[in-house]
Formats: structure tokens, sequence, C-alpha cells
């Protein structure tokens, strides 16, 4: 008689994900590799994402600029009084923290009291060598002392530059891109955003 062989069962494994599966790791090897890699992975992920999104908001207070520059140099904002157009300089902030509103939220004083964003709009003389060119500082921060508001009128030359403190979080990327710091302050926390626009306005 013939004895037949009976095929052996095994259990059926339940599929797992790759973190239960680590989880389920008795041996601890793959538990301290990911340890190890981790942290840093993941702060090099975060300082690239900080500053694509710096980047972006460089751009937006660029185009920011540009939008107010506009309007300044075809007589829709004007200091004139009793024209179409008139602002003070509160409203003109206001206008721009308007502008960059999608990234860049302007306190509830930032139109009256500047402490992220400074705002230099000046007439200048028709002499082209004497523009300004470098940025004011005083120090290791950024000298507002000279900035004025004060557009000039038909066809002459104005010139509109914005500064913006861009804090930086994450350690890895400060010290290769801040450069400002404030008295009392012992290592630079601010990337200074800047833009400028330089035209002459029309004879509106």
């Amino acid at each position: 008689m013939s004895i037949g062989k009976t095929a052996s069962t095994s259990p059926t494994r339940s599929p797992r994900g790759p973190f239960r599966r680590l989880i389920g790791d008795r041996e601890g090897a793959t538990a301290i590799e990911f340890a190890i890699l981790a942290l840093p992975f993941f702060i090099v992920v975060f300082a690239s994402i900080e500053t694509f999104v710096a980047f972006a908001g460089e751009q937006l207070l660029a185009n920011a600029t540009d939008t107010l520059a506009r309007r300044i140099r075809t007589g829709d904002i004007t200091t004139e009084a009793g024209k179409d157009g008139f602002m003070t300089e509160a409203q003109f902030r206001q206008a721009f923290c308007e502008e960059i509103a999608v990234m860049m939220t302007c306190s509830a004083t930032e139109a009256t009291q500047p402490s992220k964003l400074y705002l230099d709009v000046r007439e200048l003389p028709e002499d082209l060598g004497a523009f300004p060119q470098a940025v004011p500082r005083i120090g290791s921060d950024l000298d507002t002392s000279g900035f004025t508001f004060a557009p000039g009128g038909p066809n002459d030359y104005t010139m509109v530059r914005a500064y913006y403190r861009w804090t930086v979080i994450t350690d890895l990327v400060r010290p290769l891109v801040t450069k400002l710091r404030s008295a009392g302050e012992s290592m630079p926390r601010d990337y200074l955003m800047v833009a400028t626009a330089t035209f002459r306005n029309e004879n509106y």
C-alpha cells in the first residue's frame, strides 16, 4: 500500500506596510539606522522647503514693488492733496501690504510702525550718477533713518525701494543667508529681501 504525502501548509501572512515591518523588527539594526539618518534628512528637506518659500517671497516683493511703482509712474498714486489717487505714507504702506499679503502678512501696526517692511520712495535728481545703489546699513543692521515718502511729480525721476526682514527658521540655512542683526541680538536671524524700481514719471 502506498503512503500518500500530505502537503504541508504554512499560515498566510498578512501584508504589512514598511513602518509596521520596522516596528516589528526585533533585531534593531533598521531602527537604529533610521534614527541616525532621519534627523539630518528631515533637516535638509525642511531647509530646501524654506529656501524655496523665501525665494517665492522675494519674487512677490519684487512684483509688489513693480506694481506700486507703475501706479506712481502713471499718476495713479500721488502726494498732491485734492487730486485723484492721493495717498499718505500710511495708506501707501497699507497698499503695499495688501500686495504681499499672500505670503507676508503685515502686523496691525505695520502701516504706521514698520517692523518687517521698510519702504523708501523718493524723487531723484536728473543726474543718473547720483542714484543710490548700495543697501543703506548701520553696523550689521539696515539703516532706515534716511527713508522717506516723496514720490516725484510729472516727468520726475522716482525710486521705490522695498526691504523686508524675513526671519530664517532652519539653523542649517541661517548662517549662510542671514546678514541682519538687530541691536541686542547675539547672531543674525533675518534675511534681507530687497526690491528696487527706478523710473521716470509720465507727463500725466
